[in-house]
């Protein structure tokens, strides 16, 4: 991503933390919304503008511009044997993914069957794996970028695949919080790239929101799995009627 585009994500995260929305952006700029949404959409801003941006949310432009290359210097992803370390011990791998989805201490202590003791203990391990930092009074910070993932085809995209693919679709997805799309047609390489494009600004959206939320009390919030996928595909089931 170029250097404006991380400056505006940076930015779009300043906003979220104090609280403001695009409407307060409109407003402080004397634009439409609607122009606000298209001027972050395009990361199109004159300094002017984000100067005003930044008075309206009491910072410095210059501290806009380290938190954005102290957002550059966070890991995005583990190494291949830091995320193996993490599926080898299912206990570590059960509070690793709690903290990635933003719970605290006491969160995953009462929600899950673990000891403070044993909490503490696996905290401890992610954090000499520099996924977090363990802070006084068991407070967690986490030291990986806003859009860390795990490893593309890597040893917790196989757990996942392996293990829970086949209970997640077990499943009618007509319920209150349930939706499944089953999108089918015909594109060309290009018109491919375009939409891998688009399902990366959805998946950019969902961890906003999360993140917006995560101020949240826990019983108010929910474990969301959403699967977005493409690939060039046929059914198996009409191999045989390929013509060769």
């Amino acid at each position: 991503m170029s250097q404006v585009g991380c400056l505006i994500d940076t930015l779009k995260r300043q906003l979220r933390a104090q609280g403001k929305t695009y409407a307060d952006v409109a407003q402080w700029l004397g634009l439409s919304e609607a122009s606000v949404k298209r001027l972050f959409a395009e990361k199109h801003f004159t300094l002017a503008r984000l100067e005003c941006i930044c008075d309206q949310l009491n910072i410095e432009f210059a501290e806009l511009v380290q938190a954005m290359q102290a957002e550059e210097l966070r890991p995005q992803q583990l190494t291949q044997a830091q995320e193996q370390s993490i599926v080898d011990d299912r206990e570590l791998f059960l509070v690793a993914v709690c903290v990635v989805n933003g719970y605290s201490f006491d969160e995953i202590h009462h929600q899950y069957q673990l000891s403070e003791t044993e909490c503490t203990r696996q905290l401890l391990k992610l954090e000499r794996l520099k996924l977090i930092e363990l802070l006084p009074g068991n407070r967690i910070r986490r030291r990986v970028a806003a859009n860390f993932r795990w490893r593309s085809g890597g040893p917790i995209q196989q757990f996942f695949q392996t293990y829970i693919a086949n209970e997640f679709f077990r499943s009618r997805f007509d319920g209150e919080s349930e939706q499944l799309l089953v999108l089918n047609g015909l594109l060309s390489r290009a018109g491919n790239d375009e939409w891998q494009q688009i399902m990366q600004r959805l998946a950019k959206e969902f961890h906003a929101l999360c993140e917006r939320e995560s101020s949240l009390p826990l019983h108010k919030r929910f474990g969301t799995t959403s699967v977005l996928a493409v690939r060039q595909w046929k059914y198996a089931l009409f191999q045989d009627y390929t013509r060769r």
